[in-house]
């Protein structure tokens, strides 16, 4: 099955002035001597400074922090341009909106010549190249489905969104036909049959072959025309239901009433908001609930707010229940004990953890101990226990102490976790006090700075700000960044678009635009016998966006990435301003960044992130211990106006405050990660199937806190659609991040900047992006060989490692 290249944003429950001042401390944008304290300790900074890159690191912080710089950086070339738009991303057809159609037009019809040549192979010649070619295929409808749908959601223009919206339908209707076209899939298995054919393949090309193999059965291609309608049937009910279950999360009760005397303890301006008369009445979801549970002394009045927050509506529980039912009905047909084993196939786990089994109509069902995504989620918890019941015995011992209590003797409720939570954090050290001393180290342009010192040292990468031509970015604040490898040169490019700015979502995420790929020498003949309108036919058969010769000679279309973030610009008189959690964010989703420019693969089915995805958020949440590192802070981390060092030991206070509840926190994960998989295993085909019931059962199970009967959570939970069967799949990347950052990059002192650890980092992960297994990369990163096969006991060892190192 040929597909785009899609990553659901996570959702973790945990996830600036003087102008006379900015152009003093801009000119120590690469510093000789600036110091970083680490408890009290004085530390020399770690810089990888050479003097071809010493120019692009000051004017790197540059154009973050200056708008004055930024607008004569940019404005030059606006102006040399005349203003002639050169096309969003470069791209020479999308110079208007009109340009997405023929941009599709145009694709397609290369599409369709490689089709029909696919269909007509017959020689050996022809066979040998019909995974190129297939690769091909898949990467022109991504080149037009993938750049179409990032336009759509991020262009502020509605006509280039309809534009876009028009080009991205036209194309997913394509690949749709091609999905259940049966020469494409019967060609390509006699292919891989023939050992003349198969044998001359790379490994890269031998993986594509059974991932489109694979992904071909899984569309249903095999069965009689009868059942792959029912599938088509199947694939399109579940494509309505899942955004009608996530964009209608709705509570059984929107209001709950209380008498205003019942809400003791809570903030009496947003009482008085909400309060008629002696009624106080608070919406069942939102801030106001949040609050409510965090302040309210009365712990009856707690339950009742913890219980209506926590119920979702029947209309919610049975749309999701119909999404379950034709999901496990899909998986079945098309010849899958489960939609988990469906989903699994091609994930480092492999298998699920529930099969379900009938023993009443009540529905009774019991997990079976023997599968991979069970096997590690029950060594996690196991791993956990003992910091969960500490946790909760910290909260508790609160609670005896509580004169507000009646009964100081009973145990913690599930309505008291939050309650107690906040009183043990306000009795703390105020981390708000802390977080505002740290955001005056890190201005979003010394971060960007040091990310790219990061990368140079580790890999030998760094960022080069180049100014963008008309046209090319959707607003005038989006900075483009080159990435340059000190031995293969210009490798790929990166959109910033990190200012907020009214419209634009709240939510940070890493889009690919376009995947890594080799563009072979027939490719560029094509464009030389036609009339294409380009500079060149190497930018012809790149529709003008980047590309570039590798140290072989070898022609490359760049990784193209959009960075997006949200960051509040503060008072015009000084840079924008990150907290440490906002650091923690870019730090995250440049971790997604770095996979796609390092993953440069020669076929884009397995380029950057196109890997397991279990396996694509290790490189992101590695990146978060880096932002903890001090060798790493030190290489940037400095007063915006003063440019005294960083004090670590804050640093430190603010990680180690943020951790002090990990433990119940991880639990929770690990039940939503259970309730995911027992969702997704055959017990909806069931017709006394109860999710209610299983939300329930599944909580018991393995909570350390009882749930009111008579809550319905699960109507909320909103991953069930886009991580189906996958929700594990963060804990499992937290896991093995954890354990690379000890084994690979703490192993010896200043590891986190060292290039030797991150060339092993380098070789073994990045590089190969979905190319190669997911258990082999980290049976070569961490020199483990009983890793590289996976299974069960893998699983249970990547749990024995836990997530809270």
């Amino acid at each position: 099955m040929l597909k785009p290249l899609t990553r659901q944003s996570w959702t973790c429950t945990s996830c600036l002035f003087r102008q006379q001042s900015v152009r003093r401390r801009l000119a120590t944008a690469a510093p000789a001597i600036l110091d970083t304290v680490r408890d009290g300790i004085t530390l020399s900074p770690t810089t990888h400074q050479t003097q071809a890159s010493a120019s692009d690191d000051s004017t790197l912080r540059q154009i973050f922090d200056s708008q004055q710089f930024w607008q004569s950086f940019s404005g030059s070339a606006q102006a040399s341009n005349l203003g002639r738009s050169t096309g969003l991303f470069r791209n020479q057809y999308l110079t208007s909106p009109e340009g997405f159609g023929r941009f599709a037009s145009i694709t397609l019809q290369k599409c369709r010549k490689i089709v029909a040549k696919v269909l007509a192979a017959s020689t050996l010649e022809d066979y040998r190249a019909i995974v190129t070619d297939l690769d091909r295929l898949s990467d022109l409808l991504c080149r037009v489905i993938d750049l179409s749908d990032f336009v759509r959601s991020n262009h502020p223009d509605r006509k280039i969104q309809k534009a876009a919206s028009e080009a991205y339908a036209l194309m997913f209707e394509y690949m749709n036909v091609l999905n259940t076209t049966t020469g494409l899939n019967d060609q390509l298995k006699v292919a891989a049959a023939n050992p003349e054919i198969s044998m001359t393949w790379s490994e890269q090309e031998s993986l594509v072959a059974q991932i489109l193999i694979k992904d071909f059965a899984r569309s249903a291609i095999d069965l009689p025309a009868k059942d792959r309608q029912k599938f088509i049937e199947l694939s399109n009910d579940i494509s309505q239901l899942g955004p009608l279950f996530v964009d209608n999360l709705a509570p059984q009760n929107p209001y709950i009433s209380f008498e205003s005397s019942k809400l003791k303890g809570m903030d009496p301006t947003v009482v008085r908001e909400l309060t008629r008369g002696d009624t106080t009445t608070l919406p069942a979801i939102g801030r106001s609930s949040t609050l409510a549970l965090k302040s309210v002394q009365d712990e009856k009045t707690r339950k009742r707010m913890y219980v209506g927050s926590r119920t979702a509506s029947y209309r919610q529980i049975h749309i999701l229940e119909e999404l379950l039912r034709r999901r496990a009905q899909l998986a079945k047909l098309s010849g899958f004990e489960s939609f988990a084993h469906m989903a699994l196939g091609d994930k480092m786990a492999r298998s699920p953890g529930w099969c379900s089994q009938n023993v009443s109509p009540l529905l009774e069902w019991k997990l079976i101990l023997a599968e991979s995504v069970d096997t590690f989620l029950k060594a996690l918890k196991t791993d956990i226990r003992k910091r969960v019941e500490a946790e909760y015995e910290e909260l508790l011992k609160l609670k005896r102490l509580d004169p507000d209590v009646r009964f100081p003797s009973q145990g913690l409720n599930a309505w008291d976790k939050d309650y107690y939570i906040s009183k043990l954090l306000s009795s703390s050290r105020s981390n708000s006090r802390v977080s505002d001393f740290l955001s005056a180290f890190f201005s979003l342009g010394t971060v960007m700075q040091g990310l790219s010192r990061l990368f140079n040292s580790l890999y030998g990468v760094r960022f080069a700000p180049r100014t963008t031509l008309p046209g090319e970015t959707w607003n005038d604040d989006v900075r483009r960044i080159d990435v340059i490898d000190e031995t293969e040169g210009h490798i790929a490019v990166v959109y910033c678009d990190l200012f907020e700015r009214t419209g634009k979502s709240s939510n940070p995420a890493h889009f690919t635009l376009r995947c890594s790929r080799r563009i072979i020498e027939s490719e560029i003949k094509e464009m030389v016998n036609s009339d294409h309108g380009f500079a060149t036919p190497e930018d012809a058969a790149n529709d003008g966006m980047a590309s570039a010769r590798n140290a072989k000679g070898e022609l490359y279309q760049l990784p193209t990435i959009a960075l997006v973030c949200d960051f509040s610009r503060g008072p015009s008189h000084r840079p924008v301003l990150l907290s440490y959690r906002e650091v923690q964010t870019l730090f995250h989703e440049m971790g997604h960044a770095i996979h796609s420019i390092l993953g440069r693969t020669p076929l884009q089915n397995v380029a950057g992130t196109r890997c397991a995805t279990d396996f694509a958020e290790l490189p992101s949440v590695l990146m978060e211990h880096f932002a903890s590192a001090p060798e790493v802070l030190k290489l940037f981390a400095r007063h915006w106006e003063t440019d005294a060092p960083l004090p670590y030991r804050m640093v430190k206070e603010t990680v180690d405050f943020d951790r002090r509840l990990s433990g119940s926190e991880t639990e929770s994960q690990i039940i939503l990660a259970f309730l995911d998989q027992a969702y997704h295993s055959s017990i909806p085909l069931s017709s006394s199937f109860d999710s209610t019931r299983v939300y329930h059962e599944v909580h018991d199970r393995h909570s350390s806190l009882a749930e009111p009967p008579e809550t319905s959570w699960h109507g909320y939970f909103g991953h069930l659609f886009g991580y189906g069967a996958t929700y594990y799949s963060y804990l499992f990347d937290r896991a093995i991040a954890g354990k690379v950052w000890k084994d690979v990059f703490q192993q010896r002192n200043g590891g986190a900047v060292d290039r030797q650890a991150g060339s092993v980092f380098r070789e073994q992960v990045l590089r190969w992006g979905g190319g190669r297994d997911g258990w082999k990369c980290l049976a070569g990163a961490l020199k483990d060989p009983r890793l590289a096969e996976g299974g069960p006991t893998a699983m249970a060892e990547v749990g024995r490692w836990g997530v809270n190192s």
